[in-house]
């Protein structure tokens, strides 16, 4: 069986179905998959309203789902009122999916639906404490049972006319801060502010690591010398919205990278 035919039947099977959209081509995917293959009142998007989601997301989440017309929803999330998520410990991934579950469990089942989530295959090799917690709560990852890699999630986005195919990943903001050090919304604002500001200047995919009054710039690999080329405009941007000092990380992205300080 083709790889799409197995998403398709993973997707059917759950019959009815609110998706954890966040934008994403990995919940994108899911949600299309599900606009494709299941009854249009079967199908609900729902997206996180939190602190941690970057200026501009919630409305790309609700226009993605008009373009496609798929209903659409938005959830208030109040993972900041839970002392476990602010303190930053490695677990705090576990306690912002578990506030997401709060409110889609009731959502879910005034539709007897199952919750999906846009996990595959990849994710499953790094900590990722957000996935226990969902899957704990009974929820499903369509592309995993599917057997789909990231790789083969872009090029069947492509492929269906899903217009962030090739979108940067946009993890929460709260990914941006080395575990041990306190969340708060302040700080996720000037991370958000900091790394908007790096985006006007072409950055598509960029993370602004924060460290106190030190902010670490990360591009992809093959932009670190362009970023360097640019280290005035750079400096002054991230400056400009509080930092002190501005740092450049030659080795360039690396997602999830500051889960390396939990293996030591």
């Amino acid at each position: 069986m083709q790889i799409e035919a197995r998403l398709i039947d993973a997707v059917k099977e759950l019959g009815s179905v609110v998706v954890a959209f966040s934008g994403g081509v990995d919940s994108a995917l899911v949600a299309v998959a599900a606009h494709r293959s299941l009854p249009r009142e079967q199908v609900l998007l729902a997206t996180a309203d939190s602190t941690s989601l970057a200026q501009g997301e919630l409305a790309q989440c609700e226009n993605f789902a008009e373009s496609w017309g798929i209903e659409w929803l938005a959830v208030s999330t109040d993972e900041m009122s839970d002392s476990r998520y602010r303190m930053n410990e490695g677990d705090r991934c576990f306690w912002c999916k578990t506030a997401l579950m709060d409110q889609l469990e009731p959502v879910a089942a005034a539709r007897s639906a199952e919750i999906a989530l846009g996990v595959n295959l990849d994710d499953l090799g790094d900590h990722r404490p957000g996935q226990e917690a969902a899957r704990e709560r009974g929820a499903r990852f369509p592309l995993v049972e599917a057997g789909f890699q990231k790789a083969d999630i872009r090029a069947l986005a492509k492929e269906w006319g899903i217009s962030v195919w090739d979108r940067p990943a946009m993890p929460c903001l709260s990914s941006r801060v080395p575990y041990g050090t306190e969340i708060s919304v302040a700080l996720l604002s000037q991370v958000d502010r900091a790394e908007a500001k790096l985006r006007t200047l072409g950055f598509r995919d960029v993370r602004v690591r924060h460290y106190g009054d030190t902010a670490r710039i990360e591009v992809p690999g093959d932009e670190v010398v362009h970023a360097a080329e640019l280290a005035q405009e750079v400096d002054a941007a991230v400056r400009a919205v509080g930092y002190r000092y501005v740092t450049l990380d030659l080795a360039g992205l690396r997602s999830g990278n500051l889960n390396g300080a939990l293996k030591r």
